[in-house]
């Protein structure tokens, strides 16, 4: 039976540029797996890069509504949230009611809302300018209420395996507060705290396709929200726009996208304007840790 050492990592997403540590895998001669910042002869580079993005642009875009006048632009929000957006009109030409600034604005939860119409200054021609959208969940005006997260998951005890600004992954601001718990695939995870379900995958298979695997994203009454990933592919109970209540089960644990382990990664966020950042929470108990890495086995 062969043992081996576990780094239970997440990426979490960063808007801004791609952060990376790099990270050096070997196997000694009796075929332990040891994950490490130091090269030794032998090793391969395993990368960890800061990119994993949750798509929402299919749910929160600016529409442009053609009238006798001109045109009128709308942001549509289709998330189960609300959204801070910005709209820019840059390089504007022959156009009547562009702002002077970028238009700033909260959209509530399944809305839309008219930020802008314009008018061709001169009938005969076209207007011409290039609208830049930028959004992110929540509203930064709420400041968050105090909140003990019970354990997000039945079992155990577990071992953390990262904590908060862990040198591995939990290094950017998307992500610095999250915490990574060692578990076997197919743990219960349940909704640490109530709210609405805003975004879930459920069809990773290991690595797949998109970094954090497959997850479950909840809003919460102060505009934070709790995100469990690399969960087990098929395995998640809730779907988008659900209410859910704390102690609800909402999946189980796996070990799909970039994880090198069989774990959960939870992390608490929130909009701190057109931004989605980790921040710092407390479980209501302790939880049995380690640095950095899990011993487990086969």
């Amino acid at each position: 039976m062969l043992s081996r050492i576990l780094l239970a990592c997440a990426l979490t997403s960063l808007a801004g540029p791609s952060l990376a540590i790099t990270v050096y895998k070997y196997t000694d001669a009796n075929g332990v797996v040891t994950y490490s910042d130091q090269a030794r002869p032998g090793a391969q580079v395993f990368q960890f890069s800061d990119r994993m993005v949750e798509r929402t642009d299919n749910q929160v875009r600016l529409e442009t509504r053609k009238h006798a006048a001109g045109e009128t632009l709308v942001v549509r929000n289709d998330l189960y949230a609300p959204v801070d957006v910005e709209l820019r009109l840059e390089n504007p030409q022959n156009v009547v009611g562009v702002p002077a600034q970028p238009i700033r604005w909260v959209v509530a939860p399944r809305s839309e809302i008219r930020l802008a119409s314009l008018a061709p200054r001169d009938a005969s021609q076209p207007m011409r300018y290039t609208p830049r959208l930028r959004h992110a969940l929540g509203d930064p005006r709420i400041i968050p209420k105090p909140y003990r997260y019970p354990l997000p998951w039945q079992g155990g005890p577990f071992r953390q395996t990262q904590g908060a600004n862990g040198q591995y992954s939990h290094f950017t601001p998307k992500g610095r507060y999250a915490i990574d718990i060692a578990m076997p695939e197919g743990t219960p995870i349940i909704a640490a705290r109530g709210g609405v379900v805003v975004k879930v995958e459920n069809q990773q298979s290991g690595r797949g396709t998109v970094p954090s695997g497959n997850f479950v994203r909840i809003f919460h009454d102060d505009s934070t929200m709790s995100v469990y990933l690399h969960l087990m592919k098929g395995s998640v109970r809730v779907r988008e726009g659900q209410v859910v209540a704390a102690g609800q089960l909402i999946a189980r644990s796996g070990n799909t996208g970039n994880s090198t382990g069989p774990h959960l990664h939870f992390v608490v966020q929130r909009n701190v304007g057109l931004e989605v950042e980790s921040i710092p929470f407390d479980f209501a108990q302790a939880v049995n840790s380690m640095p950095n890495f899990a011993q487990g086995g086969d």
